[in-house]
């Protein structure tokens, strides 16, 4: 980008996207535009197939239009190098999953923030009787080293990781580590031998815990599956016939997108924008769920 390319050259109407591969069963662009829709923002929101590697050129041929991105896998971890800043929260977690272009003084800087945790931690914590100790992660990607976190905020101190290669735990490991917390680490394959479970976040694929059956240890326990693509999940239907609470990864993904909307409309992370409930209740059915604050148990 050259230096005549300044703020105020800026197209009037932004463009964003959400980045990885696979992506065209996203639902992204269909939360966005609701949002942008409500309050009344010139924003276009799309979604780019992006694979591991691509991302370095892809960003050389933006113009000033853009505004920001979302990111998914493979691509979380990928983008920390082109950061020219990013949030305490990445700093930790070494992930982000959503970029804010700025252009003042006519250069391209990215800035890096993690939403992830918001989408979890506003969702369960929407449930006031759930307040895990123990929480068990299956899957150890970008996305898991978020769950743990948003488990630790919830107050979970002691954590079981369920990896299909124990030998890639180490960003897991350490980062439990900082926080002061427990930390075993079991294959995959002995997660049915697991006992009744407090709080499971289950951040694998869809379809990939499908031979996987896990017990609440109560009615109030909470199964958040990050898959929404197919639904109901299998593991989730198990976990709903034991009475356990269950969130999809829908849930997640509103939560964490309103945090995103925050962030592309030049707002504070942590502070709601104006009629947030409502824009978040458009947000909720434009992908069929049922209005926040409803709490009943079973399949969401």
């Amino acid at each position: 980008m050259s230096a005549s390319d300044s703020l105020d050259s800026r197209p009037s109407r932004r463009r964003l996207a959400v980045l990885g591969s696979p992506i065209n069963h996203s639902l992204s662009p269909r939360l966005h535009t609701t949002a942008y829709s409500a309050l009344g923002v010139p924003f276009d929101y799309g979604r780019v197939e992006l694979g591991s590697g691509q991302l370095a050129t892809w960003l050389e041929d933006l113009d000033t239009s853009w505004q920001g991105l979302s990111l998914t896998m493979p691509l979380k971890r990928e983008i920390i190098p082109f950061l020219s800043s990013s949030s305490p929260l990445v700093d930790q977690l070494g992930v982000a999953n959503t970029v804010v272009f700025d252009y003042t003084g006519g250069t391209r800087r990215l800035h890096g923030y993690n939403t992830d945790v918001d989408g979890i931690v506003r969702t369960v914590a929407s449930l006031q009787a759930t307040q895990p100790h123990t929480a068990t992660i299956l899957g150890g990607g970008a996305t898991a080293a978020s769950a743990l976190y948003a488990a630790h905020v919830l107050g979970a101190r002691d954590f079981t990781v369920y990896l299909r290669d124990v030998t890639k735990a180490d960003d897991l490991t350490l980062l439990a580590s900082r926080l002061g917390a427990d930390i075993t680490v079991r294959p995959l394959s002995d997660v049915d031998r697991a006992p009744a479970q407090e709080f499971v976040v289950s951040t694998l694929p869809g379809g990939a815990a499908d031979g996987i059956t896990l017990t609440p240890a109560s009615s109030t326990c909470v199964l958040f599956d990050v898959a929404y693509d197919p639904w109901p999940s299998r593991i989730a239907t198990a976990w709903t016939a034991s009475s356990g609470v269950v969130f999809s990864g829908l849930d997640m993904l509103v939560e964490q997108a309103i945090s995103q909307v925050r962030l592309f409309t030049g707002n504070d992370q942590n502070v709601a924008l104006v009629d947030e409930s409502a824009i978040r209740g458009a947000m909720r059915a434009a992908v069929g769920l049922a209005p926040a604050g409803i709490h009943a148990g079973g399949i969401r």
